[in-house]
């Protein structure tokens, strides 16, 4: 347990690391926060505070820098004394799926409006918690070897992917087979799969090969939890210090490009209710671990919808909080 005493040393060393970025030493804390305390005083208890390992001296005779368990602890401070949203946030979910631009639009938009308020990464996503339903499919020639295939599920959810064919299938029977899947619009893929792989047996002959590829394809397209996901841009990023190492900035755009490595976070993510802060090395992807990510979700109709801010480590989580809070608050106004 910490004192008051090593509390305040402690919460006092990560806002001023997060307002400046420089390693904090005792005199700062005497000058700026602590000016009932001397250095010498604060001085030992950071000593303290970095053998009981919230805080880390990164060279000998510098300052003091925060740990994630020093962040965990700051973030945990914010969250209890922030005002709870409640029933004002209580239909957001409802509202994006009722947005004139279909429910992809609105996620564009919130996570947009989200890099824009907070000057990191919004990030917006829609999980089917339950099997999904068919609205249409869409194949499409590409060239002799393969084809996009293009997945529209019930609430407007699109999923595409680029398809291999073993041998050459004309437009004239792709279409043909997304008009046999088209007729079960509506029902669960389990039901359509059944129904297309004793199709393929017995009518498509010569092209059996091709388009049981493709139904595998579909199969692992549609199984299990499928999540849409839309990042706003990461332009602001080149402002932010933590990222000016292009080794840095590099993981992080990488694990932006991988939609599946963000669909696992989230999955993970065991938030019901009210907004969660995931810390460093807390995160399971290994290319998040110099960052911070920041989720508000909610359950509904089978469907999980998330907003979240992706940013550094040493994030303004404040700020952050107070701008998811903010747009949760005000979707309406996502247009």
């Amino acid at each position: 347990m910490l004192t008051e005493r090593q509390l305040e040393v402690l919460l006092s060393v990560v806002h001023e690391f997060i307002e400046s970025g420089e390693q904090v030493g005792s005199r700062t804390l005497s000058k700026r926060y602590l000016k009932g305390r001397s250095a010498a005083t604060i001085r030992n208890e950071m000593a303290d505070l970095e053998e009981m390992g919230y805080l880390k001296q990164p060279h000998t005779s510098a300052g003091r820098i925060p740990t994630t368990m020093a962040y965990r602890l700051f973030v945990d401070t914010v969250l209890q004394r922030r005002p709870q949203g409640g029933d004002a946030r209580g239909g957001w979910m409802s509202r994006l799926k009722e947005h004139r631009d279909g429910l992809r639009g609105a996620l564009a938009r919130a996570s947009e409006l989200l890099s824009q308020l907070s000057n990191y990464v919004g990030m917006a996503a829609v999980t089917q918690l339950k099997q999904a339903r068919l609205n249409k499919i869409d194949f499409i020639r590409v060239d002799t070897s393969h084809f996009l295939l293009l997945v529209i599920l019930d609430g407007g959810v699109v999923h595409h992917r680029m398809v291999s064919m073993p041998c050459d299938l004309s437009q004239d029977s792709l279409e043909d087979l997304s008009r046999k899947i088209n007729t079960f619009a509506g029902y669960q893929w389990s039901d359509v799969r059944e129904i297309l792989q004793s199709y393929i047996l017995q009518g498509l002959g010569e092209y059996a090969d091709s388009c049981r590829q493709a139904l595998d394809d579909l199969d692992n397209m549609l199984a299990g939890e499928q999540t849409t996901l839309l990042t706003g841009s990461l332009a602001r990023l080149f402002d932010v210090p933590d990222f000016q190492d292009i080794g840095r900035f590099r993981a992080l755009f990488s694990i932006l490009e991988q939609e599946g490595e963000l669909a696992r976070l989230l999955s993970g993510y065991g938030q019901k209710d009210g907004i969660g802060v995931i810390i460093g090395e807390e995160n399971k992807v290994p290319e998040l671990e110099d960052c911070s990510v920041v989720l508000s979700s909610s359950i509904s109709d089978g469907t999980r919808t998330t907003l979240g801010v992706i940013g550094p480590k040493r994030m303004n989580y404040e700020k952050v909080i107070s701008v998811l809070d903010r747009v949760l608050c005000d979707i309406d106004g996502i247009r």
